[in-house]
């Protein structure tokens, strides 16, 4: 997988078609532009510490009509409330529109574990029948002594199977190889 910045829009209608796509959606600082760049082994996504940078759809390209979609996060965000009003139709109307939709990876932080807006988000997907996968990042942050009983307690939350959340961390690796090789089946089918 080598993908490439392909576009940035702000609004879902002015993204074409594709023969393939996964999303990535979660909180502001949950680390979705981190994880795209550890997946991808180059740095494709702007990365910041100051959480509501990803301000628009970012579609990156790993081959002919196959796209990973880096979105902006929700939940806390610097920048002008009004654009940051516009990110939930801007999400929901981008995830509702795509029939080439394969996977939406919802990350979540493996120290914090789903928060309201995870929750929420979850729900939504759900209600919409979108497919979807949740993605722990930052696996690195929870200390080793409670990582069974935090992967149990994080899947638990959310109704879940620990087995049923990828385990990741971007600093050192963890869970990469799999959720990388998870990605390319899904763009493949």
């Amino acid at each position: 997988m080598s993908p490439e910045f392909l576009l940035s829009a702000t609004d879902p209608t002015q993204v074409g078609p594709c023969a393939a796509e996964v999303a990535f959606v979660g909180r502001s600082n949950v680390g979705k532009s981190t994880l795209l760049n550890a997946l991808c082994r180059k740095e494709v996504a702007r990365v910041s510490n100051t959480p509501g940078r990803t301000r628009t759809i970012n579609v990156f390209q790993t081959g002919h009509g196959r796209w990973l979609v880096d979105l902006p996060g929700y939940g806390f965000a610097s920048g002008p409330q009004a654009e940051r009003d516009s990110w939930g139709p801007m999400i929901e109307g981008y995830l509702t529109a795509r029939p080439s939709l394969r996977m939406v990876f919802a990350l979540i932080d493996a120290k914090v574990g789903p928060t309201r807006l995870d929750l929420m988000m979850l729900k939504w997907l759900e209600a919409a029948h979108l497919p979807w996968r949740v993605v722990a990042t930052k696996a690195d942050q929870v200390k080793p002594s409670r990582g069974q009983a935090q992967r149990r307690d994080v899947a638990h939350a959310m109704g879940l199977d620990p087995e049923d959340v990828a385990w990741v961390s971007a600093k050192d690796g963890l869970g990469l190889t799999a959720l990388r090789a998870e990605l390319t089946a899904r763009l493949d089918s």
